[in-house]
């Protein structure tokens, strides 16, 4: 079995989830001894495709002249677009209908989270799915006291570090995240991410451009020196508002960073507040709990220690297994 990985604009997804996600695929298969291409044009046996664009409708129109099954990765969703870009509300408006009518073309979709599934199936697409997460490569994304010491000296950081990962976007909280630092001065805020200004609100430029003395947003990094800075990170507090999983949530556990989320239903039934995570509603009380776990660093330890198992369960390897027995199903679903 042959199978096409499909992403359009690489380079221009590189830095998002989506762009890691789809070089998480590629690893996951290499692990599972999977033959993939990442050329539409060559020959293979099943499509995977991960993007939504012209160039994805047009690689699934050719798959279904040519009799080949296509599996749908589900990474945007309507609902994720809002308070992204400019005018991304109104593009969230009208590309419901239009990610309707893509995905309702594909022979199987895959969710990265269960809530993916149901906001898909609240569109009113019946194509059968599986459930199968972005995953995370944990034999990367483990703590390391040595890039830690580095992350800290190159930033000059003695004092404890609440981290944030992502996109800038108001509906990650950046807006929050910078509010709650306003209200721990005595704590060091640092929020990586591409910087895409061109394409940002007014509002979450001006706070990229004056945040508060304790806040630093140095752009995007490395995996490498991401790991430094998860490994020194006191507290991966991620207030966004809406996500379809969140890789860098996986990475934060993976290399045993207590996680602070938001409480919403994507992170239900494997996120649990308390025991691999700690979740919140609001400013006042992300701020309560990112003060527990900077004065307890028993319970910022166990939460850790817990999230690991929860990323070890969705290692590259792993999702690599179920990959490949969902392309095994589809196929003899749709050959016979």
């Amino acid at each position: 079995m042959k199978v096409l990985l499909y992403a359009e604009a690489t380079r221009l997804i590189s830095k998002s989830g989506i762009g890691t996600a789809y070089k998480h695929q590629m690893e996951a298969l290499r692990r599972a001894g999977l033959d993939y291409t990442s050329d539409w044009e060559d020959e293979y046996d099943i499509a995977h495709v991960n993007t939504v664009g012209p160039g994805a409708k047009t690689v699934v129109q050719h798959c279904k002249r040519k009799n080949i099954p296509v599996i749908w990765h589900v990474h945007t969703t309507a609902e994720d677009i809002k308070n992204s870009f400019i005018f991304s509300n109104f593009y969230a408006r009208v590309s419901r209908n239009s990610l309707k009518k893509k995905y309702a073309m594909a022979d199987h979709l895959i969710f990265p989270t269960h809530y993916t599934e149901t906001v898909i199936r609240n569109y009113g697409i019946h194509v059968p799915g599986t459930v199968i997460s972005n995953g995370v490569d944990t034999a990367m994304f483990k703590k390391d006291v040595d890039k830690a010491q580095k992350f800290r000296e190159r930033f000059g950081i003695k004092g404890p570090i609440v981290l944030g990962v992502g996109f800038p976007f108001k509906r990650k909280g950046i807006h929050d995240f910078v509010s709650v630092a306003r209200r721990m001065k005595d704590l060091t805020f640092i929020w990586f991410g591409a910087r895409i200004t061109s394409v940002l609100p007014r509002e979450i430029r001006q706070i990229l451009k004056n945040p508060p003395e304790n806040v630093i947003f140095p752009g995007f990094i490395s995996q490498e020196e991401l790991v430094g800075a998860y490994s020194a990170a006191d507290v991966f507090f991620f207030p966004t508002y809406e996500e379809n999983e969140g890789i860098v949530v996986l990475e934060a556990l993976s290399c045993e960073c207590p996680v602070v989320v938001r409480d919403i239903p994507v992170y239900e039934n494997w996120l649990w507040h308390g025991t691999n995570c700690m979740k919140g509603h609001s400013n006042e009380e992300f701020e309560k709990i990112i003060k527990a776990l900077v004065a307890d660093k028993s319970l910022g330890l166990k939460i850790a220690s817990e999230g690991r198992k929860t990323a070890l369960e969705r290692d590259l390897s792993e999702i690599g297994k179920l990959l490949t027995k969902t392309y095994e199903s589809v196929l003899r679903r749709c050959k016979g």
